[in-house]
């Protein structure tokens, strides 16, 4: 039997599509949920973890700095499964020191967006003229990175929170910041500081790259896991807090737990909640 050309490509576009790299188009997730990879730290290797985000049908992730690998390495695995970097988590210290560097690393992949994910202790500003210090300067690398392309944004946790006269130190910093500074709402630790995330969702609208949906566990309960839940299954009242991210003009909704027993089963359940949940018309 003569095999044809259009048999041939028939037959390779099988084997192809039984890859998990061409499951998807990873330049294109068709929805805007994310994993940050923190989630899955303790899984023995980056393509094991890589292959959970997959396998709950999710197709972009947060990274941490450079996850150990070269540029070149990392985006051969993320397109190994089809997976986007949306956004990456640098620390101050690094924008500071190598901000050429950093932001090289990130093209490779062709990711956009660096986020702050936290203040060390020496870091952190002690009253309301330090937070607007701290806010100037990350307002000054928000424009460098700019004229490259790329968007800085800032990742809260409840220590921003503090009350100084009225506004608070997150406050005070995008004040100081202006636009070109965006937000990464960590909805979990928003409300871990006695404040409502959906209102917290209103304050930053317009501002509001992306949130880290994760979920806080009832009081007194799993101590184990540092008081977090799976998505949809702890306290926080999401059919009111997702509308609000929507309407605050939230691009990405990226799964986070600090503490998780089970990642993998974290991962899907975020997945699967956002998924059923997300508002129609939520896109990235």
């Amino acid at each position: 039997m003569r095999t044809t050309p259009r048999k041939i490509v028939t037959t390779a576009l099988l084997l192809l599509a039984a890859l998990p790299g061409f499951a998807r188009d990873a330049a294109t997730p068709a929805q805007p949920i994310a994993v940050q990879m923190y989630t899955l730290r303790n899984v023995a290797t980056l393509d094991e973890q890589l292959k959970i985000v997959h396998d709950a049908g999710v197709h972009a992730v947060e990274t941490v700095g450079t996850q150990d690998v070269t540029a070149a390495e990392l985006k051969q695995l993320l397109d190994k499964y089809a997976i986007k970097a949306v956004s990456t988590h640098v620390q101050l210290a690094d924008l500071r020191k190598d901000l050429d560097g950093v932001v090289a690393f990130n093209q490779t992949l062709g990711n956009t967006h660096l986020v702050v994910p936290y203040l060390g202790d020496k870091e952190r500003p002690t009253d309301a003229a330090g937070w607007t210090t701290l806010g100037k300067e990350l307002g000054e690398i928000a424009s460098k990175v700019q004229a490259r392309g790329m968007t800085l944004a800032y990742h809260n946790h409840d220590f921003e929170l503090v009350d100084f006269g009225g506004k608070t130190g997150l406050e005070l910093l995008f004040d100081a910041a202006g636009p070109a500074l965006k937000s990464e709402l960590d909805l979990a630790w928003v409300a871990r500081a006695g404040y409502d995330p959906a209102a917290m969702l209103g304050k930053f609208s317009g501002r509001v790259f992306a949130v880290h949906a994760k979920d806080n566990a009832p009081k007194g309960e799993a101590a184990d896991e540092g008081g977090f839940a799976a998505l949809g299954q702890g306290v926080l009242d999401w059919k009111t807090i997702l509308p609000a991210a929507a309407k605050a003009g939230v691009q990405w909704y990226i799964i986070e737990h600090d503490q998780p027993r089970d990642p993998a089963a974290v991962v899907k359940a975020g997945a699967d909640y956002l998924r059923e949940h997300l508002p129609a018309g939520a896109t990235h």
